[in-house]
């Protein structure tokens, strides 16, 4: 078998001599961010000792147990999830379909001739008949390589590379879907209970005018209250009742939204009442928020990875301007009976490599490394854009939670002075002090004051979940 010799050698050939790669050496773009998030009093002194978000799971991050389960059931459900999973296992097929070409197919085939020879015979002056006819018979069996690229240039490796960045953007794509649907869920569950705590104000001031309107009109029938004063009830109680079905609405389409979020149906009891019952997530966060957390944000990773790939296509461009190299190699045996088929002097082998070059081809390989590096430079301006939006977000977040706060207390001290003021005006009405119009406007004021209490609390509650998400928020 020392016939073989030149097939092996053949192979070691190939493996040391793909060792050129002629794709630029990749380095990360600095991000065109400050090296800080702003912070300028966002947090209270003693929250700066707070876990990393970007490292907090979810499960730790939301403490409500019911907005858990409706995530949990997201994630078992929601069909963008299952689509960004299909993508993920795409890529993956496609990498390794693409990996297989860095190393020969190996096969083996086995043929049988049967050759009747009488016409030749025949020419040679013989004469036909059974003596002149002789029927000749080959076997064989044969294994090896066929047109085998010797990747001497790397073009097969970085298209190899591609392919895998390309996976692992995926990857990250699936993950940035998943904290995108994380958020969403919470955001809509959150707005569920905000909602249902604005009906419940609704259905409190209507029964409040309500009163108002049956007193007035009975005044009215008696002479001590004027038409105009009838009527201006009646108008506040007719705008709080347009509230209360436009709330009911409000509520419906939240629940049609939270479940298709989930790609479920969300049991009842999974559903908060108001905001005053749902303590949703995790107070504490972080001081000191470096710029480079936002490199760890999934669609961060998802852009850097596909200019990677980028960079490495252009390695395979440079490659088509020398020569292909491919390799036929095979081993075997042959014989004139199957029988004989492994026996001694029936060795066989072939190797046969092939070059070529395209001497002219009307500029393709140029035009098919210009467009690589363009689409490297593209890649490189999504991936700073992305790190810019990453920034801006998280920036504008956090000026949010910087004065979330304030304004918060500051609802609270208008919510109660507007009830204060409210009772008082009622009380002075009765002892004939002040007109029912300021009764009115009273009651008024406080049903706003209350409204945007509620807006205010959901506005401090979503923007946790904001902050959790735009800084690329834990997994497990």
């Amino acid at each position: 078998m020392t016939n073989r010799f030149p097939l092996l050698l053949a192979l070691a050939a190939s493996t040391a001599l793909s060792a050129c790669n002629l794709a630029p050496k990749y380095s990360r773009p600095e991000p065109a961010v400050p090296a800080a998030l702003p912070q300028g009093g966002v947090y209270p002194a003693a929250a700066t000792d707070a876990p990393d978000i970007s490292k907090v799971g979810w499960r730790d991050f939301f403490v409500d147990d019911r907005l858990r389960k409706v995530i949990q059931l997201g994630l078992d459900n929601n069909q963008d999830l299952r689509l960004a999973a299909a993508n993920v296992l795409q890529a993956r097929a496609q990498y390794r379909a693409q990996r297989a070409d860095l190393f020969p197919a190996i096969g083996v085939s086995g043929t049988g001739t049967y050759t009747n020879t009488a016409q030749f015979a025949a020419s040679a002056g013989g004469a036909l008949g059974s003596g002149g006819v002789q029927d000749v018979q080959n076997f064989s069996v044969t294994g090896g390589v066929t047109s085998f690229e010797l990747d001497l240039f790397g073009r097969v490796r970085n298209l190899s590379r591609a392919a895998q960045e390309q996976y692992f953007a995926s990857s990250e794509a699936q993950r940035a879907t998943r904290v995108s649907l994380i958020g969403e869920i919470a955001s809509a569950w959150l707005t569920l209970a905000s909602d249902r705590e604005q009906l419940a104000i609704a259905q409190n001031t209507l029964k409040a005018f309500q009163q108002s309107l049956d007193l007035t009109r009975a005044q009215f029938r008696i002479g001590t209250a004027s038409e105009l004063e009838s009527r201006q009830a009646e108008t506040s109680y007719e705008s709080a009742r347009n509230d209360v079905a436009t709330a009911q609405t409000r509520i419906a389409q939240d629940v049609n939204a939270l479940q298709l979020l989930t790609g479920a149906t969300v049991a009842p009891e999974l559903l908060p009442e108001s905001l005053g019952d749902a303590k949703a997530t995790i107070d504490a966060l972080p001081g000191n928020v470096p710029s480079e957390v936002l490199l760890r944000r999934p669609d961060v990773l998802q852009a850097e990875h596909q200019l990677i790939a980028q960079n490495a296509n252009i390695g395979a461009a440079r490659a088509a301007f020398f020569p292909s190299i491919s390799l036929t190699a095979t081993v075997g045996s042959i014989a004139s009976t199957i029988g004989k088929l492994f026996g001694s002097n029936t060795d066989t082998y072939v190797v046969s490599p092939t070059a070529s070059l395209n001497i002219f081809n009307f500029g393709k390989n140029q035009a098919n490394l210009d467009y690589s590096r363009a689409s490297r430079d593209a890649a490189v301006a999504t991936y700073q854009k992305t790190i810019q939006t990453a920034f801006r977000e998280v920036a504008d977040a956090l000026a949010q939670r910087g004065t979330i706060d304030e304004q918060l207390r500051a609802q609270s001290a208008r919510a109660n002075a507007a009830e204060v003021a409210a009772k008082l005006s009622d009380a002075r009405y009765r002892a004939g002090v002040d007109s029912f119009l300021t009764v009115l406007d009273s009651q008024r004021s406080a049903y706003a004051a209350e409204q945007g209490l509620v807006t205010t609390r959901l506005t401090r509650a979503s923007n946790l979940v904001t902050l959790y998400r735009t800084l690329g928020g834990g997994l497990d």
